[in-house]
């Protein structure tokens, strides 16, 4: 498909959507932004406003073809859908406490002003996966189910081998890239303040999540224990990282799906 193509389609997407969805859901936050006019899509997905700011799309990642070991098309996709959509509009950014990153790029919900939700656009259409930082979680049913139907239908990344879901058993060559995993917790526990979360019979060689005792904190405030997880089928997801075989950590509950 064209690129020309592909702006039509997502401007009449955009204009479909935007009349059924009025207003912001409650999961958003506040207005922070009511007049974000969009001058520059940077390659990253980060919105550059006329006066200077920047808004970062919360909660999900774009496709990146070197560092997903995936083809270009994807990328450029994402960005010629996310630039029809945003540069030279005036969009509503909505944020939550604490609204910026290390960057000063207000963490934002973005919405045309017919309602359209720009991430939610992305997710539905494959273009795009859902990443929650470790201090947030807002709106992550609502990311998660676009994420799940753009799945379902084969569309966009989720055509393509490199993004498939992963099996724990299946990521040696995965070291470095963001991934998600989907398999059984075989095992469950927490040692000197930090959990384990083993999807293979030995932890020296198999796939483990780990979350470290700082983030232990963030698991106790919402009343979840790791522990609990054991048997479960989980689908997780982060950079795979290799210390005794495969590993992801996770510093919230809601960057995991309990599927079963």
């Amino acid at each position: 498909m064209t690129r020309r193509v592909l702006s039509a389609v997502f401007l009449a997407a955009m204009s479909a959507c935007g009349s059924a969805q009025a207003e912001a859901p409650f999961c958003a936050g506040g207005v922070e932004i009511p007049d974000a006019h969009i001058v520059r899509v940077e390659h990253n997905g980060v919105l550059v406003l006329r006066d200077g700011r920047a808004l970062l799309l919360a909660g999900i990642v774009l496709p990146n073809a070197a560092q997903d070991h995936a083809p270009q098309l994807f990328a450029d996709q994402a960005y010629d859908a996310l630039n029809t959509m945003a540069t030279g509009h005036d969009l509503v950014a909505h944020a939550i406490y604490p609204k910026e990153d290390r960057y000063d790029r207000v963490r934002s919900q973005v919405f045309t002003r017919d309602g359209a939700w720009l991430q939610i656009e992305l997710l539905k259409r494959g273009l795009a996966r859902v990443d929650l930082t470790p201090d947030r979680g807002e709106c992550a049913g609502e990311f998660y189910a676009a994420e799940a139907q753009a799945r379902a239908a084969h569309l966009g990344i989720w055509s393509a081998p490199a993004y498939a879901i992963r099996t724990p058993d299946a990521l040696k060559a995965d070291t470095g890239t963001f991934q998600i995993v989907q398999g059984k917790v075989l095992n469950a526990e927490v040692k000197d303040g930090r959990a384990y979360l083993n999807f293979g019979s030995d932890w020296k060689t198999d796939f483990t999540v780990t979350i470290s005792s700082d983030d232990m904190k963030i698991y106790r405030r919402m009343g979840v224990d790791p522990r609990g997880y054991q048997g479960k089928l989980m689908r997780v997801r982060g950079i795979v990282q290799w210390l005794n075989g495969p590993e992801i950590e996770l510093a919230n509950p809601k960057q995991a799906e309990v599927l079963q």
